[in-house]
């Protein structure tokens, strides 16, 4: 993309978060299978009864003590009523970072242009996974843009005040109002032209 459509239209670059180190966790099968149960609220019992397998062999196979066999495995996804697949996923952690930003009312980093007032939002964050800014639309014409804005990424856009027609490569244009909001493929040309008496405000969300 050339450097003066981002200038036009700020977009970002996701990162991995620093010392982040990919490695395979050996399978705990056992272990997967009493995660599932416990998910689904379900005591050994209630769990033999749906899968048709005693519940000591259940109790064995979640503390490691016994490999299920595959007639086993097919009762158990069958009887939890899951993927077979899914026994062998293994459970996702889940690590707080305790990132927060919070940006006050009209105090973004601005960034205007010829046809957008941007007001970035939470700038005090880096690497972050989806860029969220306010923006002025002054464009009142199609003609203003010299070509079609595309970025990688998928978008969110909401109208906070007044009414915009929103032009896309691919679809005819739509007039949205106050409440109205899109989600779409960035990578997909588009633009947006104020279409009240003042110029529209709208929030806008990139991720990828």
């Amino acid at each position: 993309m050339p450097d003066e459509i981002y200038d036009e239209y700020p977009s970002m670059t996701l990162a991995r978060e620093a010392g982040e180190v990919n490695h395979i966790e050996p399978l705990r099968l056992g272990e997967r299978i009493k995660t599932i149960r416990g998910n689904l609220g379900l005591t050994l019992e209630e769990a033999s009864q749906r899968t048709g397998l005693a519940r000591s062999t259940l109790s064995k196979i979640e503390n490691e003590q016994i490999s299920p066999t595959f007639q086993a495995m097919q009762k158990l996804a069958h009887g939890l009523a899951i993927d077979m697949p899914q026994l062998f996923e293994p459970p996702k952690k889940i690590i707080a970072t305790g990132r927060r930003d919070i940006t006050r009312k009209e105090a973004g980093k601005p960034h205007p242009t010829q046809t957008y007032e941007h007001e970035l939002l939470a700038t005090q964050l880096s690497n972050k996974k989806m860029m969220p800014f306010k923006s002025r639309v002054r464009a009142r014409s199609f003609d203003e843009y010299r070509e079609w804005i595309r970025h990688d990424g998928e978008e969110f856009l909401l109208i906070l005040e007044g009414e915009v027609m929103f032009y896309t490569e691919f679809y005819e244009p739509v007039r949205l109002a106050a409440g109205d909001n899109v989600y779409y493929d960035a990578n997909m040309g588009h633009m947006l032209v104020s279409v009240s008496d003042d110029d529209a405000l709208i929030l806008w969300v990139t991720a990828k």
